[in-house]
């Protein structure tokens, strides 16, 4: 049969059918060897990364060894207990030794990471950098504080790997303008922290370096894509860490971990040496912010980067310092507020804690005035989604090297990978039943021309003037809304990408957002959980019950905004609701 049809195909020449065919099975015995050969490159970059980052792990546990040899007898307990305002006194006064507070915090990250895996690697020149500040003339405002980075911002001879194979390659050739502006500031970079692969996640799992858990429940999430930062720190394994935030990484880590964390206006910090899985998506911006235990260590942090060494390395960004002013004010405030955006109803727990930050705040003489924003569904698929899929995800499809997806990420892999015309049908057949879906699947198809983009692009800016036009039009100085929580199970992020309407608003407006903790799940929370119903009956409904279920004792976090470049009065804000909550847990 195969013969006759050789013939036909080639019915000029002589052939021997039986040598074509020995050819055409051995082209096909050489592309199946070919493909495992690639396969098997793969796995062996993997096992050379993953041995690199045990190695590292080892080379942090023996300086640790070697230095309670020499110094058996320190309080690690009560250095680890100090917030950084404090400690940072006493490493500038000298009654705590930079090497002292180092040390101790290397053995309780060594700690936590092996609980949650939440360290991707170790940075070994935390040793030379701590000789370094000892040689600075003067001592910057992070002198001696120990500090964690995510995985993508550059640290010179480390990798920047986006939990992707196909950054296993070159280590970065020197520091991103962040680090040395941290370094300029006598901070000392001591880890690089996991996340989930092509950081378009609000999980933390990776192909190469496995999944972070959240340090309360090893059952839950510790959000992304910062989760590795948000791990660490709550577990208590850094005192401060910088992560970025394009639909909410660093807001989600922060409100799934119990973290104070703020995303500021994406240019007011320098990107400069931070890598992506995808370049060039200008439309929402990627911001760098600061996550800690409290919101002065926010505001230390955004002070001490806005200065001109910064300014300097990096012409770009803005030349506008801190303004502590605005941050130490007392003047009351005039606050928008809501507890739904009306696209995805939250839980119980996480609604009960706007309304009674926004009772503690009236009552402390602040004014408090309802606020609605504004056609929520079509800016978390039209704008938002559109801007990351434009190509219908080809680009990102991309970045899997090999064919390898992380579990978590399947079902946005396999949503993407059906044809243009699929998901059209697709959208079409299930608007009448499941709208939400609908308009999720029909945004996933992207754009067909350069017109249609530019006209994309155009309409952000439309949506932000409204936006910014209702928020002038109450007076308002900042907003205090709802955040995504609390903790989801693991797995649930991959399926529920659209909950994210909360935080990916403000990156779509670009404003500088902050999360602060307010309180935690309670039995009666989960009791009206039950009654759960959501919005649309739709599947998405019945899996965010789900992914929140089992949560008793887990974070409960509130939102606070500001308008863009007034970082200060959302960090104020911020302060204001940390203070009046910390007020009700004592009384």
């Amino acid at each position: 049969m195969i013969q006759q049809q050789l013939r036909r195909l080639l019915p000029e020449r002589e052939v021997d059918a039986s040598a074509a065919l020995v050819l055409l099975c051995g082209s096909a015995a050489a592309v199946v060897v070919w493909k495992w050969l690639g396969k098997r490159q793969i796995l062996k970059k993997m096992e050379e990364a993953r041995r690199t980052r045990d190695e590292g792990l080892k080379k942090m546990a023996k300086a640790v060894q070697q230095f309670r040899e020499q110094i058996p007898s320190v309080q690690t307990d009560a250095i680890l207990s100090l917030p950084l305002m404090e400690l940072t006194g006493r490493l500038h006064e000298g009654s705590l030794s930079p090497k002292t507070v180092l040390y101790t915090y290397l053995e309780k990250a060594l700690e936590v990471t092996e609980q949650t895996n939440s360290i991707r690697h170790f940075i070994p020149e935390c040793e030379d950098q701590l000789q370094e500040i000892q040689q600075q003339k003067e001592k910057g405002l992070l002198f001696g504080v120990p500090i964690s980075i995510k995985d993508h911002i550059g640290h010179k001879g480390h990798l920047s790997t986006c939990g992707l194979v196909q950054c296993l390659g070159t280590p970065m050739q020197e520091d991103s303008v962040l680090v040395k502006v941290l370094k300029k500031q006598g901070a000392i970079p001591f880890a690089m922290t996991n996340v989930p692969q092509s950081l378009f996640s609000y999980d933390c799992s990776n192909p190469i370096f496995g999944r972070t858990l959240n340090p309360f429940n090893p059952q839950k999430s510790p959000g992304g894509s910062s989760g590795g930062e948000g791990a660490l720190i709550a577990g208590g394994g850094s005192i401060l860490g910088i992560g970025s935030d394009i639909g909410g990484s660093i807001r989600l880590p922060s409100s799934f971990c119990g973290l104070c964390g703020l995303k500021p206006t994406a240019e007011r910090l320098s990107l400069a040496g931070v890598s992506g899985p995808v370049s060039g998506i200008l439309a929402v911006p990627c911001a760098l912010g600061p996550m800690a235990r409290d919101v002065d260590s926010l505001a230390l942090c955004m002070k001490a980067l806005l200065c001109q060494e910064m300014f300097q390395l990096d012409p770009t960004v803005p030349p506008i310092p801190f303004d502590e002013e605005v941050y130490s004010s007392s003047a009351p405030l005039r606050i928008g507020y809501y507890d739904t955006d009306d696209y995805v109803p939250l839980p119980p727990c996480m609604r009960r804690a706007v309304e009674e930050t926004r009772r503690a705040l009236q009552a402390a003489g602040h004014k408090l005035v309802p606020f609605s924003p504004p056609r929520i569904g079509y800016v978390m698929n039209e704008l938002f989604l559109k801007t990351f899929f434009a190509d219908g995800g080809r680009a990102w499809l991309d970045v899997f090297t090999g064919g390898i997806v992380d579990p978590s990420l399947k079902p946005q892999v396999n949503c993407c990978k059906i044809p243009r015309l699929g998901k059209k049908l697709l959208a079409l057949i299930l608007k009448p039943l499941f709208p939400r879906l609908a308009d999720y699947l029909s945004a996933l198809a992207g754009m067909r021309s350069v017109k249609e983009m530019w006209n994309h692009h155009h309409q952000i800016e439309v949506y932000r003037t409204e936006f910014i036009t209702r928020w002038r039009e109450l007076q308002l100085d900042v907003v205090l809304c709802p955040v995504l929580g609390p903790a989801f199970t693991m797995g649930y992020p991959g399926k529920l990408l659209t909950a994210v309407s909360s935080t990916m608003l403000y990156n779509v407006l670009n404003f500088p957002a902050g999360v602060v903790p307010v309180s935690k799940v309670t039995e009666a929370d989960e009791e009206e959980l039950k009654l759960y119903r959501g919005s649309c009956g739709d599947p998405w409904d019945q899996m965010l019950k789900q992914a929140v279920a089992g949560a008793v004792g887990l974070p409960v976090a509130v939102q606070c905004v500001a308008l863009p470049w007034r970082e200060e009065l959302c960090l104020r804000l911020m302060k204001e609701v940390e203070t009046l909550s910390h007020e009700k847990k004592a009384a």
